[in-house]
């Protein structure tokens, strides 16, 4: 049984790379039909305490906090006190395997719910390290905090358009129970303007202004990140519920096309 099921997922996905989306070619994937750890071929982890005052620390390699069963990667963040740190979580991804300049990402997921929880689906300039962030750009394919149940955010940030001047280009999307299902967030990216989907609907749009590279610097490679946070500056902003835990993000597939 299980072989005939790798069967349809390798002729659905010859089918996807055959006719593409919008004329694009399927080009990375991860469809998670395997079992245990995520495919390191694919994917590296974050670890420690990275950002914005999260509460949990990103663990390498350890199932407990991303594991793929069952066709889905689940990212657990638990109250487990793993080498003395009281909140587990992992962050993926593919700075180290894998990055790319234009095409559509689609990141289909079902966020956790609570007052706490903070999953994203982001990219990050591959130049981050020469120029740091925010010159660097970032997309937030999909960000998801618990104390707005009911709406989900599309945000990109520059070094004129970003959170810390209070000039973020985003769009807050009133949804009912985005954490009931599984729902597909998507970005088509190019050299003229950065448009997000939700559903197979155009949801928000940010073009380039011709700013220069403060404004639009896009056109450079990006890299993946898919990742679930507790707590922080803006996930916290109304404390964390600590009946949350375990919290799980589910993600069915991730899939760029060029």
């Amino acid at each position: 049984m299980r072989r005939i099921h790798l069967l349809l997922v390798t002729l659905l996905l010859v089918g996807t790379t055959a006719c593409g989306v919008n004329g694009m070619t399927l080009v990375w994937a991860d469809e998670f039909n395997y079992q245990g750890l995520p495919d390191p071929q694919k994917w590296t982890y974050e670890v420690g305490r990275v950002r914005n005052q999260e509460q949990q620390y990103y663990t390498w390699g350890r199932e407990e906090n991303a594991r793929v069963s069952d066709g889905v990667l689940t990212i657990t963040a638990v109250r487990d006190n793993f080498e003395g740190e009281g909140l587990t979580s992992a962050s993926l991804t593919t700075r180290e395997t894998f990055s790319f300049m234009y095409g559509r990402v689609a990141v289909r997921a079902k966020v956790p719910q609570g007052r706490g929880v903070w999953p994203a689906a982001w990219m990050l300039g591959k130049n981050i390290d020469t120029v740091r962030w925010p010159l660097c750009g970032e997309i937030d394919i999909m960000e998801y905090v618990g104390f707005q149940p009911d709406t989900v955010h599309f945000t990109v940030h520059t070094e004129r358009y970003n959170h810390m001047r209070g000039t973020e280009k985003i769009r807050h999307l009133e949804t009912p129970a985005p954490y009931a299902d599984f729902h597909e967030y998507a970005v088509e990216w190019d050299a003229e303007r950065v448009t997000f989907f939700f559903d197979g609907e155009q949801v928000h749009e940010f073009a380039n202004d011709g700013g220069g590279v403060e404004s639009w610097p896009f056109d450079q490679p990006m890299f993946l990140i898919v990742n679930l946070a507790i707590g922080g500056t803006w996930g916290g902003q109304q404390g964390v519920d600590d009946a949350i835990f375990p919290a799980e993000y589910q993600i069915d597939y991730v899939r760029v096309y060029q």
